[in-house]
């Protein structure tokens, strides 16, 4: 997209909100980089260069926008619709890999050399990968220093920076301001609690929160997720501890409290919640392609903005798929309770009633399958599933390519077509994940007229890909299943 210029200046000059994070407008004359909505009047064509990245308009000299702020931008859509080696690697940066465990550690996630990573990062992103992890770092050093009253020193190890001295220089650099100056323009009255942030998460226009959260709500574990006083609440495996965030969808944003364990953790967590609501979706560009069917448009029209409901933890998401086989959603749930309260770790929550974390597959490895109210058949595939994930035999994490992982489900005992394209549709993130064999979308098909037999609603819904997940939840809310409204 940035290497058009002809489009990229008309989304400029529109102000178009729907291009934020899809790149980025460099102004030549000031030395500001703003995101593409910037509100302030665009300059002229002639002092505009585009990039593909926050990280490329700084490593290019380029300091943050104080009106629009392009740092805070919803992510980049490519990085949902996509499994190629760049996807998997953005998504592993934002999920703090880089900080945790360095460029090696990526590298050796994803399978290449560093070299080859570099250089794949810097042809499509114009940065390599310390590069966009710094970029991420200020980022979130401007969320603690806004949204907190943290001490400073604090501020900086929690934002994964190595040093004092490397925060205040970025954040300077960055920002064109000193951390202590940001903070004077933030509101009065921050909350100095060890783990309290309260945030914003941007999503693109129009989001449709109904089969969101009502799907979040519906399929919710108890003791590890509820709804609560209109939030969807749940607790957090983290890779420094633990936390619990609070998620209550607004008009035009996501509001976001996160008690954390450790501020260290602050990343990943938001990473997660923006990857379970889907906001990075381009919901235009999905609705556009689905309205093409006359039979589907109109449910697209009717309510426009659905998202996929993913997950927070890919290996918990499969454990629940396979309790949930041949089940109803009640049914699964009394299954995952029980899981949770042998062998989840006890949390505390004095705002709510969450109870714990959702059992590791390291904790689940060992479990008595006797224990198991379960078909024998279904206890072995658990038993199987719950087994690789703990030997690292199977891989299921946004370095995953999800081809791969559908091969690796296949050879598993008990794994048919619908567990493993609700993985993929839900724990992956593939957006062209389907499901025409699920009863609800059979139902659904036949009441709309399309072909509702497995095979040739799949043949009709070849003209939906690559967004035949999205189509999916426009199908399935065509039912009165609690899933696809949100909670009262």
């Amino acid at each position: 997209m940035h290497t058009d210029t002809e489009r990229c200046v008309r989304a400029v000059q529109a102000k178009d909100t729907r291009f934020d994070g899809v790149f980025f407008t460099a102004v030549l004359t000031t030395r500001i980089y703003c995101r593409p909505g910037c509100p302030v009047v665009p300059p002229k064509p002639r002092n505009m260069v585009f990039h593909p990245s926050a990280a490329a308009c700084q490593q290019a000299g380029f300091r943050a926008c104080k009106r629009c702020r392009p740092d805070t931008s919803p992510g980049s859509p490519e990085w949902n619709r996509r499994a190629d080696l760049t996807a998997r690697a953005m998504r592993l940066i934002g999920d703090g890999t880089v900080d945790r465990e360095g460029v090696p550690g990526l590298a050796r996630r994803l399978g290449y050399s560093e070299r080859q990573i570099e250089r794949q990062l810097f042809a499509e992103l114009g940065a390599g990968p310390l590069a966009l992890a710094r970029a991420q770092r200020a980022q979130t050093a401007r969320l603690l220093i806004e949204t907190t009253g943290l001490p400073m020193a604090d501020v900086a190890f929690a934002a994964g920076f190595a040093s004092i001295r490397t925060f205040n220089d970025t954040v300077r650099e960055v920002f064109a301001l000193s951390p202590s100056e940001l903070r004077t323009r933030a509101p009065k009255g921050l909350p100095s609690a060890p783990g309290a942030i309260e945030l914003r998460l941007p999503f693109r226009a129009p989001l449709n929160p109904d089969n969101l959260f009502g799907h979040l709500a519906a399929t919710a574990v108890p003791g590890v997720e509820e709804w609560r006083d209109g939030a969807y609440r749940r607790t957090l495996r983290l890779p420094y501890g633990h936390g619990i965030v609070t998620l209550t969808p607004g008009a035009a944003y996501i509001a976001c409290r996160l008690n954390l364990t450790d501020q260290r953790d602050l990343t990943v967590a938001i990473s997660r919640c923006r990857r379970m609501l889907d906001l990075d979706a381009d919901p235009v560009a999905v609705d556009a392609r689905l309205r093409t069917d006359p039979l589907l448009g109109p449910l697209v029209d009717k309510a426009p903005g659905r998202r996929v409901p993913r997950t927070v933890d890919e290996a918990e998401f499969a454990v629940r798929a396979v309790l949930g086989q041949q089940v109803s959603t009640a049914a699964a749930r009394t299954h995952a309770a029980r899981l949770v309260l042998a062998h989840g770790e006890p949390v505390d929550d004095p705002e709510g009633g969450l109870t714990h974390l959702f059992p590791s597959p390291a904790a689940l490895a060992s479990l008595d399958p006797e224990s198991l109210a379960l078909p024998r058949s279904r206890r072995t595939t658990l038993t199987t599933l719950v087994r690789q994930l703990a030997d690292g035999e199977l891989t299921l994490g946004p370095e995953s390519d999800w081809d791969e992982v559908r091969a690796r489900l296949a050879e598993l005992p008990g794994f048919g077509p619908w567990t493993i394209e609700a993985i993929a549709m839900r724990a992956l993130g593939d957006p062209d994940a389907f499901l025409p064999t699920d009863l609800g979308m059979r139902r659904a098909a036949q009441e709309l007229g399309l072909p509702h037999t497995p095979a040739a609603l799949t043949a009709r819904a070849a003209a939906w890909r690559p967004w035949r997940a999205y189509a999916t939840q426009y199908l399935w809310a065509t039912d009165s299943h609690p899933i696809n409204f949100l909670p009262a």
